[in-house]
């Protein structure tokens, strides 16, 4: 089996309020093994591909087909980082281990399926070897690069942040304007569609959008193109339940704006208490939440923006 890294970091949606004000929402792959570690940033909202819900063959079949693995196999030493690597000969009887461990597992798991376990107990013995698939969106990234870009981190989370990095230093921002929204998985084409430009249907995008953060992928579960229909209804499902599933609402915002500078206060926030773990910038989850407990007059609060004097504009 030929050697196969996967850690990657893709721009999905890159904006910038009027206010200079950035929010970026990626769509990472790594190895499941170092998730804890990132999921240590609260000032991200994520959403991941669970274990729970993948069948366990197409997970036999993936980390056979691309192990999650070390990318740098430290000499043993005090301390927790590992500055130098042990000897080639070494390292390829420690990746055969490896895998030997992950053929281990695959035979246990498979053995557990045909009891009849479910999916989310047996997968778990497969994770030390699956790479995640993961949406992460944010307004504050410096602390991320400062302690991940750094040697003293585990490589695996550090070649992460660098592909992260590198992914916004290239990235081309849009200007949000006004009353528009950060999108994450609406594709310019469905911006331009004359059917979302019709005022009862403009609303639905933020939910669409949602949807296809929770899915962690633009394409349904089979790799289909999305129908706007299943869509909407996920988000209903999502937005709709009893408890509330309200973590892929995170990543849709609209620009917030700061109060008259020629008081005393400046860069004061107009709707801090709207931005959730974001800053400068209204996360849709927060307006959806105050809707639903407050219960305000419109059932849709996407088309009325709670404190804020602007339409909705895509």
């Amino acid at each position: 089996m030929g050697e196969i890294i996967m850690i990657e970091a893709k721009i999905i949606a890159d904006s910038m309020s009027p206010e200079g004000k950035r929010i970026t929402t990626m769509q990472l792959t790594y190895p499941r093994f170092i998730h804890s570690e990132f999921m240590t940033h609260r000032v991200f909202s994520r959403n991941a591909s669970s274990s729970r819900a993948i069948p366990i063959q197409k997970i036999i079949d993936d980390i056979r087909a691309n192990p999650a693995m070390p990318i740098h196999w430290g000499q043993n030493q005090p301390g927790m980082q590992a500055d130098s690597e042990v000897s080639d000969m070494t390292k390829d009887g420690a990746k055969g281990l490896w895998l030997a461990a992950m053929e281990s597992a695959i035979s246990h798991a498979t053995v557990m399926a045909g009891m009849g376990i479910h999916k989310q107990i047996v997968n778990r013995l497969l994770e030390p070897f699956h790479h995640i698939r993961v949406i992460v969106t944010g307004t504050e990234w410096e602390n991320f690069f400062e302690l991940r870009d750094h040697p003293d981190a585990q490589p695996e989370i550090r070649e992460l942040a660098i592909q992260m990095r590198h992914a916004m230093d290239n990235s081309v921002i849009r200007l949000i304007g006004p009353g528009e929204w950060h999108l994450p998985f609406i594709h310019h084409t469905e911006l331009a569609d004359q059917f979302f430009k019709i005022p009862s249907n403009v609303n639905m995008l933020p939910k669409i959008s949602a949807a296809r953060c929770c899915r962690v992928s633009y394409l349904k579960h089979d790799g289909s193109l999305p129908n706007i229909d299943d869509d909407l209804a996920l988000f209903q499902r999502l937005a709709g339940s009893v408890p509330l599933h309200a973590s892929p609402l995170e990543h849709q915002a609209t620009p917030d704006d700061y109060f008259n500078t020629s008081t005393k206060f400046t860069n004061v926030w107009q709707n801090p208490k709207l931005h959730g773990n974001f800053s400068g910038w209204i996360q849709h989850r927060k307006l959806w939440e105050r809707e639903m407990y407050e219960n305000q007059n419109t059932v849709d609060v996407v088309g009325n923006l709670i404190g804020v004097n602007n339409g909705v504009n895509i």
